[in-house]
């Protein structure tokens, strides 16, 4: 993010490169930075003549060079954005030449999503030195809780630790999703409001008490009936709590608590690192690991893999989420 501000803040004191090469795994910084550019660095007036969009897949390198060649008209600069250029990953070395050699009139911006260029090449090198190689890496579930105060923060907002981590058990570290969603709760509140799980139960469509996150909790206290209740609301409601995600998440849950058994280091800060998550939900992790022994963790991840496989449809054709649900949970607490 550090590194997002101060390209922001280059463009802003004028300090334009010829060239923005915006690659990694995750796409919210480059779209962020592209539209940036695309809104900022030319005027409305400059825009209809000087400004290009391009996209990978309908354009060829040489296409992109010949475009980005071009003299503005009736401006300083012009602008050329090629979105999805990941698509041409096979060809990115032809831009070797251009690298080399950019038209100072031109700001040439290449949104390279969920790749990146080895940094070691010389097509790299070269677009680092004649202009900005920004690479945007995909958070861990771990920062992502932080990612989402320092967000608010920024626009007059807090959120309660519950209510962040619904965001992120259900939407993962998808960071655009995730503000997309943000977005939608700044329209309804207020500046200087805390966004609760309530907020996010009832503008977002997340059960404050019927989530997996709650169902793991439920489990990892051997809290059996909470558990059977949970489980009961998802399969009266498959739509919103797919067998599949529900499975899948309950499998991590175990798979962590493997790996906080064989931790030797249970710093909080070393096992919050190891297992991905806030230490805000270490205390759950330690009732979890009191309840369940080192070899009924690795009995359950085996039955886990079971109902996975059931939960996709093989050999389990007659069962409904249900019968897997309650089946599930009999191989956990039995």
């Amino acid at each position: 993010m550090d590194d997002v501000i101060k390209i922001v803040n280059d463009i802003k004191a004028g300090n334009i490169k010829p060239i923005y090469f915006l690659m990694g795994e995750e796409p919210y910084y480059i779209d962020k930075l592209s539209d940036y550019i695309e809104k900022n660095v030319l005027s409305e007036e400059e825009k209809g003549f000087n400004q290009t969009v391009l996209y990978g897949r309908d354009v060829s390198i040489e296409d992109i060079v010949s475009t980005a060649k071009r003299y503005p008209m009736m401006a300083d600069r012009q602008v050329v954005i090629v979105k999805e250029a990941q698509e041409l990953s096979r060809t990115i070395d032809k831009l070797e030449s251009y690298a080399e050699n950019p038209m100072p009139s031109t700001v040439l911006v290449m949104c390279y999503k969920y790749k990146t260029l080895d940094k070691r090449k010389k097509t790299t090198k070269l677009l680092a030195k004649s202009g900005v190689v920004y690479e945007s890496k995909k958070l861990y579930e771990n920062q992502v809780g932080d990612w989402i105060k320092r967000v608010l923060s920024g626009k007059k907002y807090s959120i309660e630790v519950k209510a962040s981590a619904m965001l992120v058990e259900f939407l993962g570290t998808d960071l655009s999703k995730i503000n997309n969603e943000l977005e939608k709760l700044q329209i309804i509140l207020p500046k200087g409001s805390t966004i609760t799980p309530k907020d996010i139960e009832e503008n977002i469509g997340f059960s404050k008490d019927f989530n997996v996150f709650e169902l793991r909790k439920a489990i990892g206290e051997r809290n059996q009936i909470k558990a059977y209740t949970i489980a009961d609301n998802f399969a009266n409601n498959p739509k919103d709590n797919p067998m599949v995600v529900t499975t899948s998440l309950v499998f991590s849950f175990f798979i962590q608590l493997l790996k906080y058994h064989g931790l030797k280091d249970r710093n909080p800060k070393n096992v919050a690192a190891v297992l991905g998550v806030s230490p805000f939900f270490l205390k759950d992790y330690d009732i979890a690991l009191k309840n369940y022994p080192m070899r009924k963790v690795s009995q359950i991840v085996a039955g886990l893999r079971d109902i996975d496989v059931k939960s996709k449809g093989v050999g389990a054709q007659s069962l409904s989420n249900y019968d897997l649900l309650r089946e599930m949970l009999y191989k956990i607490f039995n």
